[in-house]
């Protein structure tokens, strides 16, 4: 790739910048080049694969981490993954799968590797200037592109609780993302913070690793077998999709109440995914460490007191590591927050569509949603919409407006039903009618324009 001057914005026409060579970001560069378009990929970090690269120093990888979602609910639709790999690939055969998507669509020459955007300024109406600054020091470039997407993930801004006496903790606490080995639980008494996936796995370790472990939750959520009815929980209920909303709940709900009796059984009293909405914890093994006893449940902290904790239930343990699983924030810097819809000092977007900022038309976000299901065929389809609007918005200005219309209407279409629920859960839509959606919207682009 040609090297830009420092001094003078170079103007790349019409060419699309996307940041970020994770999951989102390389899909996102094969589904503009496919459409025509010139890319230009950023990616602060010297590999490709986002978080599931353990190189990435950024990555928020822990100890044992493989999908949630199973292998056919979560490959990219035109590229299968490999038919004798297992139900839930490992973060190794995702990074693998990864890399040979990449290498298969010839991604890598797209990418700057090393290359961290400081600033992205509108100019010119629905232009951007972009001021890439590279990690070996040299002097930032400044570019001028036509549109930009960001595919960072959200992934990588530990959302960290404060509580009373944490600071005078004698113990250990980190975050999961700083959890990079299971040795670090070895021979402790360890306690796990936070009830979703990422916790409830962590907890798992712990329980076959260290010397105690307690699982501290604020609230009870579903969970779920990695199988049911011997196939994958997500398949399973994947093929009761494309029935009418109330009927789905039904039929979900039945298909849960035996997973449902035994966490009430273990003291986890929590309605399912049809009632609440709360997206559920998919594992196999938690319920069964806490049938034996090597994992114990409690509720919140109430605080820390030196060498100790005390919950809510004014129950006290002595732990040696705190793992703090408590997720991430959405935290996208390189803009303006109204660029992204943000208001207040919420940090999360609102974006038409999940993907259009609400501000600028050139200007889009992929894979900033939480969808129950493996989120990698959303962002295929996300990424084909958000090219096929580049190419009307400039050639067919009626139909333009159309689309947006049609994408400010169906913007809340597809919101989960919450009641109240975890941050997380800001992020949720419902899979089915999100993809349903995502069809009308990519239809109304493909349209022939009338004679």
């Amino acid at each position: 790739m040609q090297e830009y001057s420092s001094q003078a914005a170079y103007d790349r026409g019409e060419a699309v910048c996307v940041i970020g060579a994770g999951a989102s970001g390389l899909i996102a560069v094969k589904n503009l080049r496919e459409n025509g378009f010139e890319v230009d990929c950023y990616e602060r970090d010297t590999v490709l694969g986002g978080l599931w690269n353990p190189q990435n120093q950024h990555s928020p990888l822990y100890p044992n981490t493989h999908l949630v979602t199973s292998r056919s609910q979560t490959e990219i639709p035109d590229f299968p993954m490999p038919d004798d790999w297992p139900d839930y690939p490992s973060a190794a055969q995702m990074l693998e799968y990864l890399t040979a998507y990449a290498k298969h669509f010839g991604l890598s020459e797209h990418i700057w590797y090393g290359s961290e955007i400081s600033q992205i300024d509108t100019v010119e109406g629905s232009r951007f200037e972009v001021v890439v600054k590279p990690a070996a020091g040299s002097a930032a470039r400044r570019l001028r592109y036509g549109a930009v997407i960001i595919a960072t993930g959200h992934h990588w801004a530990p959302n960290l609780p404060a509580y009373p006496g944490q600071e005078d903790f004698r113990g250990t606490v980190l975050h999961s993302s700083q959890l990079k080995d299971a040795s670090r639980l070895r021979g402790k008494q360890v306690l796990v913070v936070g009830g979703g996936n990422s916790g409830v796995d962590i907890a798992c370790e712990a329980a076959v690793n260290a010397a105690g472990c307690v699982h501290s939750v604020r609230r009870d959520t579903p969970h779920l077998p990695k199988y049911l009815g011997g196939e994958p929980t997500d398949f399973a209920l994947a093929r009761i999709g494309g029935r009418p909303k109330f009927l789905r709940r039904f039929l979900t709900d039945r298909l849960l109440k035996g997973p449902g009796r035994l966490a009430a059984r273990m003291g986890i009293e929590a309605p399912g995914p049809g009632s609440a909405g709360e997206e559920p914890v998919r594992n196999g093994r938690y319920l069964e460490h806490v049938g034996d006893g090597s994992i114990r449940r409690r509720g919140d902290i109430a605080r820390f007191d030196g060498f100790d904790v005390t919950f809510a239930d004014g129950t006290e343990m002595r732990p040696d590591l705190v793992v703090l699983a408590t997720g991430y924030a959405p935290k996208i810097t390189l803009v303006k927050p109204k660029l992204l819809g943000v208001e207040g000092d919420s940090p999360y977007p609102k974006l038409y569509a999940r993907m259009f900022s609400p501000r600028a038309e050139t200007l889009a976000v992929a894979g900033l949603v939480e969808p129950g299901v493996g989120v990698l065929p959303i962002v295929h389809w996300q990424t084909h919409a958000i090219a096929h609007w580049l190419h009307v918005r400039k050639g067919d200005p009626e139909r333009a407006a159309n689309f947006r219309r049609q994408v400010v209407a169906e913007s809340d279409q597809y919101e989960v039903e919450s009641g109240g629920a975890s941050p997380r859960h800001r992020l949720a839509v419902d899979a089915e009618e999100y993809l349903a959606s995502l069809g009308r919207i990519i239809d109304i682009l493909e349209q022939e324009p009338a004679k």
